[in-house]
């Protein structure tokens, strides 16, 4: 009895070991699979935070992954990164030339399904557009995505967050245009796509808020805007380090002491600013920065710091500009080459539709041959009126088939009209559009930088202008500018502090006496004059 008790135990005990070895052996795939690696949101989340720390780590960061990475969603938003951590560095052309990385087209083919590439090759195209100035041509795609309701009631994550930045860049394009009812209403929508919890998702909120807070300032309600601006500062240094951020909430809590005219305070925040991010290559800011120590420096009179900041923000213009400006050839470039592909495309689209086409005409054909053979066997009189009907329907057909061929080559062929009424309309809509931007500011602004600006030809551009406005480009471009310099003479009481060599370089002309010169022949006197005139009429 007790043998057989101490076998029994035994076996339980055996039993129960097995169970606990068998279910180890099934845990133990769970186990290797919690080994592995950090998944790829959270790697990128890490690389988009590092855009905002220090763009060089950034690139080496986001470059490792993507040597590593073989999905092409994956690289698609790497290469974004990489795209925009070289624009902040105010490198234009390498921004461009990540984007236009291309993989193999069997594999975009494999992957074309995927939606979300298409909407983020999107934002990345707008992205860039923004990057060089391009603002129309990034609002039209931007607001060609938004179209899309079905979109827009995604829940994935990504879509999101990707929804969230396309809002915060049509706000900033509103921004430019002065718009800022439209730039706060798409801030605000973009804040209502960001409900992760990573680390971009809050970078994006803090700059939806500076970007909020500087067109409030813009419309003069300071205080609520600096109210703003002080608790990202806060919440910032709160969460880590993002001098980025920082800089750009200080240059903006500078404009709120420059337009309350508390210039010294207003150089402060500029100085903590830059402090955050001078030995970081964030060109991109560090250009407004020196422009708007020069603002405030000029405004005290401070001649000895108003040159040094000048010269530093003259040397770093020139620099950027004459990047942005390769960089707008470039994605010219691209676009044509895209438009030329395009065209093949559909080129042969059409050949393929006229063959299918006369393919079924000419079964068609056959089987009323057909069917008229049969019919004329029982009938020799009516087979000769039929067969006479059908050679002439023949050739009838065969002409009407090489006229259309003819015709559509005609069409492929044919040169650019003359502007037509519809045409014209068209540009002189867009020309209105463009005037409210502030681009033709630009010491650099042609013609061609202005077609490439509008989407429109330059001849027609030529020939609108000369046809409507009475004047060349070079007048129509220096009439934009004494209208807009006048105007805030007229309306910002900062501006009447400045010296007129000043005033000449911000309108965009090469020098002082080229400025004063346009000056009078436009208003009738000369900029001092112009100038005296103002204040005189504000003190009786």
């Amino acid at each position: 009895m007790k043998n057989k008790t101490e076998n029994h135990f035994n076996c339980k005990e055996t039993l129960k070991n097995n169970v606990f070895l068998l279910f180890l052996i099934a845990l133990f795939p769970l186990f290797i699979h919690a080994q592995k690696g950090p998944d790829f949101s959270i790697l990128t989340d890490k690389s988009f935070q590092k855009l905002y720390q220090n763009p060089e780590d950034c690139i080496g960061y986001s470059q490792s992954l993507l040597i590593s990475d073989k999905n092409l969603e994956h690289k698609i938003v790497l290469r974004n990164i990489l795209s925009q951590a070289y624009a902040m560095q105010g490198n234009y052309v390498q921004s461009l030339n990540i984007y236009n990385q291309k993989e193999e087209e069997e594999n975009i083919r494999k992957n074309s399904q995927s939606y979300f590439i298409h909407l983020f090759s999107e934002y990345s195209l707008a992205d860039q557009y923004q990057n060089l100035g391009l603002y129309n041509q990034s609002k039209k795609i931007i607001s060609s995505i938004l179209q899309n309701q079905d979109l827009l009631k995604s829940r994935d994550m990504k879509m999101k967050t990707t929804i969230a930045k396309l809002y915060q860049l049509q706000a900033i394009n509103f921004g430019i245009t002065r718009n800022y009812q439209e730039a706060l209403k798409n801030l605000i929508i973009s804040d209502q796509y960001l409900t992760g919890h990573n680390k971009e998702n809050s970078i994006l909120t803090w700059e939806n808020k500076i970007f909020r807070a500087s067109y409030l300032i813009r419309q003069n309600k300071l205080e609520e805007a600096k109210k703003m601006l002080d608790e990202v500062i806060y919440e910032v240094k709160q969460k880590g380090d993002y001098p980025f951020i920082i800089a750009f909430a200080y240059e903006n809590l500078s404009r709120y002491y420059f337009q309350k005219e508390d210039y010294n305070t207003a150089i402060k925040s500029l100085e903590t600013g830059l402090l955050q991010i001078e030995n970081l290559p964030y060109n991109n800011i560090k250009i407004v920065f020196y422009e708007l120590f020069t603002r405030n420096y000029l405004a005290l009179n401070n001649d000895q710091k108003y040159h040094y900041y000048n010269n530093l923000y003259s040397d770093l213009k020139a620099k950027l500009d004459t990047n942005k400006k390769e960089g707008i050839q470039y994605i010219v470039k691209l676009v044509e080459t895209y438009n030329k592909k395009n065209f093949e495309i559909q080129k042969q689209k059409k050949i393929r539709q006229v063959r299918n086409t006369s393919i079924i005409v000419l079964f068609f054909v056959l089987g009323i041959v057909a069917y008229f053979l049969y019919e004329s066997r029982r009938s020799k009189d009516l087979k000769k009126q039929l067969a006479f009907f059908e050679k002439q329907k023949e050739r009838e057909r065969s002409v009407q088939l090489k006229d259309s061929i003819k015709n559509e080559q005609k069409n492929t062929e044919k040169e650019t009209p003359k502007v037509s009424k519809e045409k014209e309309d068209e540009i002189l809509q867009k020309l209105k559009e463009w005037e409210l931007s502030t681009n033709f500011l630009s010491k650099n602004m042609s013609i061609s930088i202005l077609s490439a600006q509008t989407e429109i030809n330059t001849k027609y551009l030529s020939e609108v202008i000369n046809s409507n406005k009475g004047k060349n480009f070079n007048t129509y471009i220096n009439e934009l500018r004494i209208d807009h310099i006048a105007s805030l003479l007229k309306n910002d009481p900062a501006f009447l502090n400045y010296k007129v060599s000043y005033l000449a370089e911000y309108s965009g002309f090469s020098s002082h006496g080229a400025f004063t010169n346009v000056f009078k022949s436009i208003t009738g006197m000369s900029p001092n004059h112009y100038i005296q005139e103002i204040i005189k009429n504000k003190r009786s």
